[in-house]
């Protein structure tokens, strides 16, 4: 996500070396911690989205709501977010909604114990699941206090790491499990944003999918604005609304007479409920 938590020449190079080294119908069904009742109807966006460090202004949404892109991911917090956000305010996002707007929310959490550089909060083995289930409680107390109403999906971001590490494969998936069991618990939806190279793939291939995300946000910037003709994985994973992908990034464009510097999204899957 162009700098969003690193640099973006950062990022190539733990993409570069870790790549060497759910709809309530079937989405319930798949999650096996999710209640089986009392869960709101999601909202689904199936179209082109975007996502920038900071949320933009108020004026700079509605000067882009020209109907190129129908909604914006938002760093909603984690002790890893990497961009400070004056905008971001339960007012902001009331407003943005009644535009038109969709919003996908981002907390960018703990991270593996293996991947390179230093990150505020990193998880370990021992710490995974206590971890997981602090975050998600942050994770649901600081959507809800946007406007982000029960039902939403929250998107856990996982940076890329060496996933042929065992040991810190094993404790990512902890900490992932025990976080979406948390916001299942409060009845939110869980998403997972990472590398098709490794981070995401952990969770498209984990052969226990028990708690594990049912909404796949992978990485592969080959500039396709798809989620099925370039999907990684078997046809028959994530289907019913549940993939976006993030298929360039740095993109400097102008709309409405703004200009921004975005990445950009292939969307179909679910997003927050406001209003």
């Amino acid at each position: 996500m162009a700098g969003h938590r690193q640099s973006k020449k950062r990022r190539y190079i733990t993409w570069a070396v870790a790549g060497a080294a759910v709809v309530a119908g079937a989405g319930i069904a798949a999650q096996t911690s999710m209640a089986a009742t009392a869960w709101p109807a999601q909202k689904t966006f199936t179209g082109r989205a975007f996502d920038t460090c900071t949320a933009p202004s108020l004026s700079t949404m509605k000067a882009w709501h020209t109907g190129f892109y129908g909604a914006a991911a938002v760093y909603v917090g984690g002790r890893n977010r990497g961009c400070a956000q004056p905008n971001l305010t339960a007012s902001w996002v009331k407003s943005v909604s009644s535009l038109g707007w969709k919003l996908v929310p981002i907390y960018v959490g703990a991270q593996p114990p293996c991947q390179s550089g230093s990150n505020p909060e990193k998880l370990t083995s021992a710490t995974a699941a206590s971890l997981g289930a602090t975050d998600a409680a942050d994770a649901v107390a600081r959507a809800s206090a946007l406007g982000m109403k029960a039902g939403s999906a929250i998107y856990l971001d996982m940076e890329a790491y060496d996933t042929t590490n065992t040991s810190c494969n094993d404790a990512v998936l902890t900490y992932v499990r025990a976080f979406d069991k948390g916001l299942h618990a409060k009845t939110y939806r869980a998403g997972y944003y990472g590398f098709s190279s490794s981070s995401a793939k952990a969770i498209a291939t984990a052969t226990d999918k028990t708690d594990l995300p049912g909404n796949l946000w992978y990485a592969l910037w080959d500039k396709n604005n798809t989620t099925t003709a370039d999907w990684p994985w078997g046809s028959t994973q994530f289907t019913n609304h549940s993939r976006g992908h993030q298929y360039m990034v740095n993109s400097k464009e102008s709309h409405g007479g703004i200009t921004l510097t975005v990445d950009r999204d292939a969307w179909d899957a679910p997003v927050a409920i406001t209003g």
